[in-house]
């Protein structure tokens, strides 16, 4: 039993159950227990409560993935890697200016990068937001020194995203300066992938509007690739990642000739 097990949170034990789950396809109690320093009868209460949001199928002394298990809430997964998000972030917000204009899609890295923009000085001159996640456009509508743009569609409760045609007429009409995209997988052959196809569509169209484009995704993210194509690592102008980052996936990433940042 590691230390950081024994100051996890149940928010976070909840966001590393579910993750051990995709990543070997099942998840067996007792020895989710021994993983994470705690009792049977609370991992056996963790997976009921996910069961009841239908985020896991429960079964005899364990649970399976259902259908939701691949693209899981963001309130589960934003305990995860907090700290490489926040230098993610705080790497990000050094490339804006006063006046300039964003796009952000979904995910915990962007909405990173959006609590870190009041924290910017200079960035309090006036800075233009475009996003399609209704939770970044709360965040930052109290702040009366960013525009919020924000397009119509239909939400979805996994990411806040807003997505389909209305959507994508809204966000073809507009030309930011950068485009800030988090992805859920990142190959050097694989390209910059998520695992909806309707967000997949969306971000395709944030990208192709967008004046440059920077990849923002935690080292977890790189070497993943997601069910749905978002566009090839040729196509965007940066990668920042964290200083976790495996050296020869990065070298991989480099070759495409795409910038790589590590923070």
């Amino acid at each position: 039993m590691s230390e950081q097990h024994l100051t996890m949170t149940r928010a976070e034990r909840l966001a590393a159950l579910l993750e051990r789950l995709v990543a070997a396809g099942k998840i067996d109690v007792e020895p989710a227990a021994d993983q994470f320093g705690v009792s049977a009868a609370t991992i056996r209460r963790d997976l009921d409560h996910l069961a009841d949001q239908q985020l896991l199928t429960r079964t005899h002394g364990g649970a399976v993935p259902n259908t939701t298990s691949y693209d899981l809430p963001l309130r589960y997964k934003s305990a995860n890697r907090g700290e490489a998000k926040t230098r993610i972030a705080q790497r990000a917000v050094q490339m804006m200016w006063p006046g300039c204009t964003i796009s952000l899609n979904g995910g915990t890295t962007t909405v990173e990068i959006a609590r870190a923009i009041p924290t910017v000085e200079a960035l309090r001159h006036g800075i233009t937001v475009v996003t399609n996640a209704i939770n970044i456009a709360t965040e930052l509508t109290v702040r009366p020194f960013i525009k919020i743009v924000v397009c119509g569609g239909v939400a979805r409760p996994q990411s806040y995203e807003l997505v389909g045609s209305i959507a994508a007429e809204t966000l073809g009409r507009l030309s930011p300066d950068i485009c800030f995209l988090g992805a859920t997988g990142l190959d050097a052959e694989g390209g910059i992938t998520t695992y909806d196809e309707s967000e997949a569509a969306i971000n395709r169209v944030m990208v192709t509007q967008a004046k440059r484009t920077v990849v923002v995704v935690d080292s977890s993210k790189i070497g993943t690739v997601g069910f749905c194509r978002i566009c090839n690592v040729e196509e965007v102008s940066t990668i920042l990642t964290d200083s976790n980052a495996d050296p020869e996936a990065i070298a991989r990433l480099r070759e495409t000739g795409v910038e790589v940042i590590q923070a």
